[in-house]
């Protein structure tokens, strides 16, 4: 049995990983991170409210974790298309997860990123998710997993009008896609997840939508 934290779980991927966590006897405690109050089902989850912006509440959040999952982000409108702020949640909140984990020595460490991530890609999105995966692999953990979803396909608690949108369209073309970037149902993501964490295999892994579909 491992005591597991998870930030993100109000996102698409993040409320489905807590889901499966509940129903999982595996994990016996379950640290729910978030800066605001949220209800939870089930009694072995535990909601800890933190400053995203406080390194120490990180250490603090995640004491005693064997295992720490983040499916946590952020959009361009929600930060008024200020790339700044946009780079200090997505690059700055992961990195301080990784290096808390790095601190208190967690098992395994995983988080979601994008399919097309790429340190050299053009693209502000794609290269930011490059470097969010190199600040993290630069930590050298025991055990890491990041996860390269396209599209992802389920419903999200707010509405996105583009994104339902492409939902519907996307699919219908899938076939002609490469299969990193087709379209992939979050609640596969999250089982690849859950499973692959309890594994605690050695070293930095790069799940593609393939790997992520075997493993899910």
């Amino acid at each position: 049995m491992a005591s597991i934290t998870l930030f993100g779980s109000t996102g698409l991927i993040g409320n489905e990983i807590l889901k499966l966590l509940e129903e999982d006897d595996y994990f016996k405690n379950i640290n729910v991170i978030s800066r605001r109050e949220i209800k939870l089902k089930s009694k072995k989850s535990k909601l800890k409210l933190i400053d995203f912006s406080n390194y120490d509440d990180y250490l603090s959040a995640i004491e005693n974790s064997d295992i720490v999952l983040a499916a946590i982000g952020t959009t361009q409108s929600k930060v008024n298309f200020n790339k700044k702020k946009y780079v200090d949640i997505d690059l700055g909140i992961v990195s301080k997860i990784a290096k808390a984990c790095k601190e208190k020595k967690v098992k395994h460490f995983s988080f979601v990123s994008s399919a097309g991530a790429d340190i050299k890609n053009k693209s502000f999105y794609l290269k930011l998710k490059g470097q969010i995966e190199q600040q993290v692999k630069s930590y050298k953990l025991n055990s890491s997993s990041v996860y390269r979803p396209s599209l992802l396909l389920g419903k999200r608690k707010e509405s996105r009008y583009g994104e339902q949108l492409a939902q519907f369209i996307i699919p219908l073309i899938s076939f002609l896609m490469p299969s990193n970037y087709k379209p992939i149902e979050a609640i596969k993501v999250a089982k690849a997840m859950v499973i692959e964490s309890k594994k605690y295999s050695s070293g930095f892994k790069i799940f593609h939508y393939n790997q992520i579909l075997n493993l899910s």
